[in-house]
């Protein structure tokens, strides 16, 4: 048996491995026999002290797999069976601008959602469609697996302005939230099943059960009453119980910033006066993790990783990676083309939704229209990720405009300009296509 060649892009993440553990642990399934970590020379420190680790991981494990680690991407490439994005354009430096500047101006500065979501994107868009070409040159046949985020523009982006078709968006808050039922519920999370459908960070259980028994309601009555179903980086104030048994679905985590705006942001301003960004939290958690990772007789995930905050991101591409190539035919949600699934969204674009996974990739399952409580909020995210996809390849600073001042964190055009200008020279260096487009 041949065996299987995956290259990760962004190996040198504090994320990797738990990567490494999800291929150790399904090796008899799943023989991945070459492992390629890249990196940006940046971030070759961090790359070389992973890639010792994972070495020693697998050969704790006693599974014949080979670690390489390599900053040239064109390098390991070449026979790549699965190639994995987990890439950070500027690293938490950059984070921590889209985090703080929209707090100047009153605007909730996260790095997923608003004015942060769209410059993580501007930056991250244009690298990932680079690696598609690459990709397309070097291993044509290989599946392109992403979790950058922000997840849904990236793989809204690559569906339109790449070749690349065999392309998969990841995430892991509708992992995340069948835990946070299973443990709500006293449970193993395999007796938990949500039909997903929305969008990346914008996603809705729209029904839950348990052994295949409706409990939607239940959980929602459970909701209400205290247990939030949050995320370390997302402050949980609990919900409106009016609200929730209006909504009759289960919310995500992000959905907070949308429908508790000012709360969210009293919280932010609060935290950033006492302990600065959540990225610059997460620069202290990266480097007490990467000292963990140092240490010589480390031969596991250590449990600290959890505090990351992304748990579960490289676990459930292990598995969509797994399924994919034993033609499972499970059902996972994915960021994939709708496809008709969600009936208010364009074919072409990208949604996260419920999908057989095959050897031919993800088969979205249709959910008809969304309620329409939740459709108008869905559609006008996903207005904001095709302009802000639009704006990253072209570089036009009107369409820029456009997508800062249509998000719904963001309260007028003119607060719209002032953050874009600012954050334009902030990210410049990361911003190539926008050089010399500010305009006044």
């Amino acid at each position: 048996m041949r065996g299987i060649k995956i290259v990760t892009i962004g190996g040198g993440s504090s994320y990797t491995p738990e990567l490494v553990e999800g291929f150790i642990n399904r090796y008899d399934e799943l023989p991945v026999r070459e492992l390629w970590l890249v990196d940006i020379p940046e971030g070759s420190e961090k790359l070389a002290i992973i890639g010792d680790l994972a070495k020693r991981m697998v050969e704790k494990a006693g599974v014949p797999m080979e670690i390489h680690t390599s900053l040239d991407r064109r390098e390991a490439l070449p026979g790549a069976d699965f190639v994995t994005t987990q890439i950070r354009v500027g690293q938490l430096d950059a984070r921590a601008k889209d985090e703080s500047i929209p707090l100047k101006y009153g605007v909730i500065g996260q790095e997923t959602n608003g004015p942060g979501g769209l410059f993580k994107g501007l930056r991250t868009i244009p690298v990932i469609l680079d690696i598609c070409w690459d990709v397309e040159t070097y291993c044509p046949n290989a599946w392109l697996i992403n979790f950058s985020n922000p997840a849904g523009m990236v793989t809204e982006a690559v569906l339109r302005y790449s070749n690349i078709t065999k392309t998969v968006g990841l995430c892991n808050v509708p992992v995340g939230m069948r835990m946070g039922v299973a443990e709500m519920l006293g449970v193993d999370a395999d007796r938990i099943q949500i039909d997903f459908a929305g969008l990346n960070h914008m996603v809705y259980g729209l029904n839950v059960y348990l052994d295949g028994e409706t409990i939607t309601e239940n959980v929602l009555d459970k909701l209400v009453s205290g247990n939030g179903l949050t995320m370390k980086n997302i402050v949980d104030l609990g919900w409106d119980k009016d609200f929730i048994k209006g909504l009759a679905a289960l919310p995500c985590p992000y959905h907070r910033y949308y429908y508790q705006t000012s709360k969210l942001l009293e919280e932010e301003q609060k935290d950033f006066a006492e302990k600065g960004t959540r990225a610059q939290v997460v620069k202290q958690l990266e480097k007490e993790l990467f000292d963990i990772y140092k240490n010589p007789d480390l031969t596991v995930k250590p449990k600290q990783l959890e505090e990351r905050g992304g748990a579960y991101y490289s676990d459930a591409a292990c598995s969509l990676i797994n399924s994919i190539y034993n033609d499972k035919g499970d059902i996972q949600p994915v960021n994939t083309k709708n496809n008709g699934a969600i009936a208010s969204i364009p074919n072409e674009s990208a949604v996260e939704v419920n999908c057989v996974i095959t050897k031919d990739g993800p088969k979205p399952i249709a959910v008809g229209d969304l309620p329409v409580a939740v459709r108008g909020l869905v559609q006008q995210i996903k207005s904001f990720e095709r302009i802000s996809a639009e704006a990253a390849v072209t570089g036009d600073y009107q369409k820029a405009m456009l997508a800062m001042t249509i998000n719904p964190l963001v309260p007028s055009d003119t607060i719209a300009k002032n953050i874009l200008d600012e954050m334009l020279e902030a990210h410049q260096e990361y911003l190539p296509e926008f050089v010399n487009r500010v305009t006044s």
